[in-house]
């Protein structure tokens, strides 16, 4: 096995103009589980950990977005300040495995891996993210949910590697909860992501676990946004058990050896319940 090491972006990226279907390597906390397992057998290896440029952060109050980079860690997002800016995302950051594993896991593995369990998608979902990609012939945008293609599939081209995502930052309540076969370091088998704007009055909900990818609910949300009251925080008990149903509804899940269909559907629907009380916590 080759690996290659770059210190600059620009390094990185030549080197990936060389070897275009070379591996990437960020924290490797998922890539040297597969290699260990024997899931997986690599060649060539492009090791971003000294790529200084893909650890910066970036708010822009004026744009009111913020720029997450690549290899910024579920460390940093977990803690001030990023997670007053998108606190939800700092919830599922501290979620993610050990405390070990949090200061080694990136946001880029994150998305790269493109799982539909991964933390921290969901809530990317729901933010209605950018990601930033970019290669030896120049860098491209897409919209989160034309990157994620398919379960650890994403639109990322040979010679690309991921530089970073750029979120909103809202004014509204949002949060993330899962569940899983015990209470710590475990693989989603359900989770649910709630993000309210109070500028557009809106209600947004991504799904984890419950489908090839991560899943939007337009239905649950158009509902959300026609019967919740933002002034008041208010929600009304019927409506609320309404967003649950169209919530189950929008769910795809499929039996594997974590869970059975049927138990992630009802798992959506009640995290989704409990996270839009949360959010208008009034009757």
């Amino acid at each position: 096995m080759s690996v290659i090491v770059p210190a600059s972006l620009n390094d990185a990226l030549q080197a990936l103009a060389r070897s275009p279907h070379a591996t990437l390597l960020a924290g490797g906390t998922d890539l040297m589980v597969e290699l260990n397992g024997g899931h997986r057998q690599v060649s060539e290896v492009v090791a971003l950990a000294r790529v200084a440029e893909l650890r910066t952060w970036h708010h822009d109050p004026v744009a009111g977005v913020l720029h997450i980079g690549a290899g910024v860690t579920y460390a940093e997002i977990a803690d001030e300040p990023i997670a007053s800016w998108v606190p939800a995302l700092a919830q599922a950051a501290r979620t993610v495995g050990s405390p070990q594993i949090r200061h080694a896991a990136t946001i880029g593995g994150n998305l790269g891996t493109c799982s539909p369990a991964g933390d921290g998608l969901p809530v990317l979902a729901a933010l209605d993210a950018t990601v930033h990609l970019a290669s030896a012939a120049g860098a491209r945008d897409l919209p989160l949910a034309e990157f994620m293609v398919a379960p650890k599939r994403t639109a990322r081209l040979p010679g690309e590697l991921i530089t970073g995502v750029t979120v909103p930052v809202l004014g509204g309540w949002q949060g993330y909860s899962k569940v899983g076969v015990r209470n710590a370091m475990v693989i989603a088998v359900a989770s649910v992501a709630l993000v309210t704007d109070t500028v557009t009055e809106s209600v947004r909900l991504a799904l984890g676990s419950v489908g090839p990818t991560v899943l939007r609910c337009p239905d649950a949300e158009r509902f959300a946004r026609e019967h919740v009251d933002f002034e008041h925080r208010r929600v009304a008990a019927e409506a609320l058990q309404r967003f649950v149903a169209l919530a189950r509804d929008e769910a795809r899940p499929i039996d594997d050896h974590r869970s059975t269909a049927a138990y992630r559907r009802h798992a959506v629907g009640v995290l989704a319940g409990r996270l839009l009380r949360r959010a208008f916590p009034n009757e």
